[in-house]
């Protein structure tokens, strides 16, 4: 097998970054929201997730817009964010 793939900790890790990045956009006003370059099913979970009172309830739902962000590009992501935070 010539091809590494990466460890079960840096997948973690990775993993988390996304979840923590999903995280920063529970957090966003609507106009901002509006403004990033998120699809459809990752807009609607993250406005389930500002609806969500049950803290059970939303780390779940943070896990699910983490999983999310595992089949997206983050960098554009990363990019509207880093504008707003100027």
């Amino acid at each position: 097998m010539d091809e590494t793939k990466p460890s079960k900790s840096a997948r973690k890790r990775e993993y988390h970054a996304l979840q923590k990045l999903g995280e920063e956009l529970i957090s966003l006003r609507d106009s901002e929201l509006q403004s990033m370059p998120l699809d459809e099913d990752l807009r609607e979970a993250v406005l389930e997730a500002r609806r969500m009172k049950a803290h059970g309830a939303l780390k779940r739902q943070k896990q699910y817009i983490g999983k999310l962000m595992r089949h997206l590009d983050p960098e554009p992501i990363r990019t509207a964010l880093e504008r707003l935070r100027r």
